[in-house]
């Protein structure tokens, strides 16, 4: 637990000594999302239908523009050969570095959700229930984009790799986030999609950090 949370620690310091990595992932949700309800017009009823998508759209992209950080400083600076040489389990180091980046694209976005979704004029039960998918969802997608960071480690072009490998599974965790502030939104129930999203959660937390290890060993070596 000690070396967890010093790997945390090591990475909200470097983060904080780079503050505009983690300002244009937030001004990039803000702006995508605040383009629409501009674009659109007044129009609340259609505001309040797209808003779902909208806004779950953009936190993806938001949190996929941080991914390839995720190992690539420490690969170049050789840190994460030091981690691998460590007698602390890699497993246990790799899921702090998960756990730092949905500190810093994660955390932030779910915050700010309620701000933006005043904007399409959605209501306090659907802006609760955007928190809630997006507290469940963002950590997913932290997970499971750590193994597309893993894997297109020292590849020339791998932001363009990142994202082809890791889209494809987003896809759930969109569907069932949005589809619960639709849901919620034109009175229906939202338990089966937080249900969804638990479940997602707790399999990638079961199975991802083994993935990405594996996969930054196979970088390094």
């Amino acid at each position: 637990m000690n070396a967890l949370l010093a790997i945390i620690h090591r990475d909200l310091l470097l983060v904080m000594r780079r503050k505009s990595e983690v300002l244009t992932a937030l001004f990039f949700f803000v702006v995508v999302t605040s383009l629409f309800p501009l674009g659109i017009g007044a129009d609340m009823a259609l505001l309040r239908k797209i808003a779902p998508g909208v806004l779950w759209v953009a936190a993806l992209l938001s949190t996929l523009l941080g991914l390839h950080r995720m190992f690539a400083a420490d690969y170049q600076d050789g840190s994460l050969e030091q981690l691998a040489l460590s007698p602390q389990p890699m497993v246990l180091l790799i899921t702090g570095k998960i756990i730092a980046h949905w500190f810093v694209c994660g955390l932030p976005l779910v915050l700010l959700a309620p701000v933006i979704g005043i904007q399409f004029d959605l209501d306090a039960s659907s802006l609760y229930v955007l928190m809630g998918t997006l507290l469940l969802g963002t950590p997913v997608l932290s997970l499971l984009g750590s193994i597309g960071a893993a894997l297109t480690l020292g590849v020339r072009g791998g932001g363009i790799l990142l994202s082809l490998l890791i889209l494809p599974l987003y896809i759930p965790v969109l569907i069932f986030g949005a589809g619960a502030v639709y849901a919620n939104s034109v009175g229906l129930g939202t338990s089966g999609h937080f249900s969804l999203l638990g479940a997602l959660l707790i399999l990638a937390l079961a199975f991802v950090p083994w993935v990405s290890s594996a996969a930054v060993k196979i970088a390094i070596e």
